[in-house]
Order: C-alpha cells, then structure tokens, then sequence
C-alpha cells in the first residue's frame, strides 16, 4: 500500500470513540448507516438523528464518504439503494441546482465545465453514443466529474467477493422505491420510537422538483444502462442475497 493510500485509509477507518466502548459494554450493537447519494440518505438522517440509541443498537451515521470497508468487520450495515438511472437523473438535478433549496455546494470548476455543455440529463445520456469524438469525449467528461453521477455503488462496497464476505453484517438494505415502509421495517429492527417519523417538505426531505424531466428515450436509456451495467448488478447481487437469505429463514 502507498504512502499516500496508507494515510488515507488511516484518515477514513471508523474508528470506536469512548461513548461507543460505552455502548459495547452496555451490550449495544454498533450500525453504520453508510450514505449513498441520492438514494433518500438525507431523509433518514434527519428522522433518526434525534435517536441514535436504542434498547439494542447504537446507530453511527456518515456521511458519502465512509464506505463497507471503512466499517470493523463485526458491526452491523445499513444503507439504501436506488435504480441508478434514477439516482443519476436525480443527481444530475441536484449538482445543477448546486445542491439548493437545502444546501448551497457551488459548482466544481469540472462540473461548470460540464454544465455549460449539458443542460438536462437527457442531453448528457444521448450524446454517450454520439458519433463526434468531441461531443462523446465531452460527454464521459462530464459523467466522471459531476457530483453523484461520477459515482458507482461499488464505490461503497469494494467488489464481489468483498461484498459477499461481508454479507453477513449488513443488518438491513432498503430501497428508496419502496423507501416509506422499508422505513416502518427499520425502525422495528432498530427499536426506534413509533413516532419517529420521516420529514416531510420536500426541502427538509432533499426531495427534487416535480417539474424535472427524468424520462429518457430509448437510445438514452441504453446509453445509461451500459454506463450503469455494474451498479445495476451490484443491485442484482443485493437482490439475490436477501432472497437467499429470505429463503432461509422461512426453511
């Protein structure tokens, strides 16, 4: 490992502070909340930042950065998961509104070059398969620089078989298409409060404008389906563990 890559592995590690020892000895379980963009993370903390311990858990939340590996293996994983067409329209919007109503992130001197060429996220899905080098080039320029659409969920969770060898401390994956009740369902696991509730203006909650467009033709779509092939099969691999592990508890 480089020097450069030692530090920054040293700089991320989750490290247990005194109150977590605390917890560990009071016999409470630690869960990550690890924070994907744009899968409703904003949402959720908002709802259980009030009520990080319960009877059971003591829930830590991140933020984009920390990711599985960061976690001591052991301790307990929860996260939200999103179609990445989806999160890649909605954090296109989001990076193109820098961030507001709720936050205020200016624009990366990448991603003002980026936007200055594409102004929706159709634009940027249709010109991938462009047949002008310059339009194409200026394209992946702009999927591997703008905020959220630059990322893939494996950034989160390494690879396969690092995946699969930490399967057994994800404690609970939900889906921001089904994000209210996978909510109730956590919130039973946790042992939070019944009124612990989610936000709900669409400020508060980090949600987009209705009037964004987030449909794409069908030559769009194949373009970001290719762009998006591994994230759609970490989202299948996800799929098929909790199925398994459904069928084992039902056996």
């Amino acid at each position: 490992m480089s020097p450069i890559a030692l530090v920054r592995r040293i700089k991320h590690t989750v490290r247990p502070s005194l109150k977590e020892i605390q917890y560990k000895l009071q016999g409470k379980q630690t869960v990550h909340f690890l924070h994907i963009g744009k899968t409703a993370g904003s949402a959720f903390r908002d709802a259980v930042s009030a009520h990080l311990v319960t009877d059971r858990y003591r829930i830590q939340l991140h933020g984009h950065s920390v990711t599985l590996n960061d976690v001591p293996p052991g301790e307990k994983v929860i996260f939200f998961l999103r179609d990445p067409i989806a999160r890649f329209a909605s954090g296109f919007y989001s990076r193109l509104r820098q961030g507001k109503p709720r936050y205020n992130n200016p624009w990366r001197p990448h991603e003002a070059i980026a936007f200055s060429r594409f102004h929706t996220p159709q634009a940027l899905a249709a010109a991938l398969s462009a047949e002008e080098d310059e339009l194409r080039e200026a394209a992946i320029y702009a999927m591997t620089h703008i905020g959220h659409v630059k990322s893939h969920l494996w950034n989160w969770f390494i690879d396969e078989a690092y995946f699969v060898k930490r399967w057994s401390d994800i404690l609970f994956i939900g889906y921001q298409e089904s994000f209210d009740a996978d909510f109730v369902e956590l919130k039973q696991i946790l042992g939070l409060p019944e009124s612990v509730q989610l936000p709900q203006s669409k400020t508060q909650a980090h949600r987009s404008s209705k009037h964004e467009n987030k449909q794409f033709s069908d030559l769009e779509r194949e373009n970001l389906l290719q762009w998006y092939a591994a994230d759609y099969e970490f989202l299948a691999l996800c799929q098929q563990l909790q199925q398994g592990q459904a069928r084992k508890l039902a056996g």
